[in-house]
């Protein structure tokens, strides 16, 4: 072992990558970073028998290992110096994703990628080009993709229910209370709503509706004033002509944000409201709630209108996600959210924070 690293369970002979299809359980997942996003993903990984190493310089990260069996490194160069796992999960601060996923792609290692890809579209552009020179799969951790509510939401506006694209409304209004902000990066420049929070929403956005080409934008810090904003307003235009309004606040006690509609993560309260409504020509749609609204006869605004629920089955997105890498891992999938996919997402949200400080509409464009 180099660089202090322990081993607190045998590893394999050779510890290099296997010959032949990865059977489900003798795929080895590392992961970096053992903040709570990369808790979550070790402990996923051990649950599914796969955590091969944590790798994270605090003391935190070595006990964590140490509960799961498994290695630990303080560095990703030193732990891909001596063993070749099948895979990588990113869960490290935003402005290493690019450096460890460069190093996953230089040792031949797909990795999972915790959003945003990279804290710059510069950066994300070079990692991405760099994983398809080398054929390395990269993926994002746009997680929400992977929930059934998505896939169904998905599936109804691609078959036609809506018709065309009019307009699509997005919000996330919730309350984040003071010891939230105790860390001093939450109340700093590269923090705020904007970038911790609506990415996720901006990424489904895309899913849902195409690609946005255009973006206006204003901040406002003026309720708690820290130096980053905690409210924001946008106006989208997407390629196909569909226009998007959003709203953004994080000091508002309300209960329309993906986190409290979608039930997705117990740790929040689930409200059974929606936060995302999409209309086209001959419909709409609110989710998570997966309502459509429509006309039985001739549409008209004194004529009846109903509505029905798309039926869906809950599943645990990040799971789901977790099981997509190892598919992606073996060869019997491609990627559902690509390293193409995250640097758009990212380039969208780059145009708002541009948009915002300019006072002046941005094109978004991949660099």
């Amino acid at each position: 072992m180099r660089c202090g690293a322990q081993t607190l369970r045998p590893s394999d002979e050779g510890d290099r990558l296997m010959a032949g299809p990865i059977k489900a359980r003798t795929r080895r997942i590392a992961v970096a970073g053992a903040g709570l996003v990369g808790r979550k993903h070790a402990d996923m990984a051990a649950g599914e028998g796969v955590l091969h190493a944590i790798i994270d310089p605090v003391a935190g990260a070595r006990e964590l290992a140490e509960r799961h069996g498994c290695l630990w490194y303080p560095a990703v160069e030193d732990y891909l110096a001596s063993h070749r796992p099948d895979g990588m999960i990113i869960a490290t601060p935003n402005q290493l994703h690019v450096e460890h996923g460069l190093a996953c792609v230089s040792h031949g290692v797909p990795a999972l990628i915790e959003k945003p890809i990279a804290d710059i579209p510069e950066a994300a552009a070079r990692l991405v080009r760099e994983a398809g020179r080398f054929g390395v799969p990269i993926l994002v951790g746009h997680h929400r993709r992977h929930n059934p509510i998505v896939k169904a939401a998905k599936t109804a506006i691609e078959s036609g229910a809506l018709g065309r694209i009019v307009s699509v409304h997005a919000q996330f209004w919730l309350y984040k209370p003071d010891d939230y902000f105790e860390p001093a990066w939450r109340r700093a420049k590269g923090a705020g709503p904007v970038f911790i929070n609506l990415i996720h929403d901006i990424d489904l956005l895309r899913h849902f509706c195409g690609e946005i080409v255009s973006v206006q934008a204003v901040e406002s810090n003026l309720t708690r004033g820290h130096e980053v904003e905690d409210s924001a307003a946008m106006l989208l235009t997407f390629e196909n002509g569909a226009l998007g309004t959003v709203s953004v606040s994080d000091t508002i006690p309300a209960p329309w944000s993906w986190e409290l509609t979608a039930a997705e993560n117990p740790a929040y309260p689930e409200t059974k409201a929606a936060c995302y409504t999409i209309g086209g020509q001959t419909g709409s749609l609110s989710i998570p709630d997966l309502r459509l609204w429509s006309y039985p006869g001739k549409p008209g605004w004194w004529e009846p209108i109903d509505s029905r629920t798309l039926p869906v089955e809950p599943a645990d997105p990040l799971l789901r996600q977790f099981r997509h890498f190892l598919d992606v891992i073996d060869g019997s999938a491609q990627p559902l959210v690509n390293g193409e996919e995250g640097l758009r997402t990212l380039a969208v949200i780059d145009a708002i924070k541009e948009a915002a400080l300019m006072g002046t509409a941005q094109q978004v464009t991949l660099r």
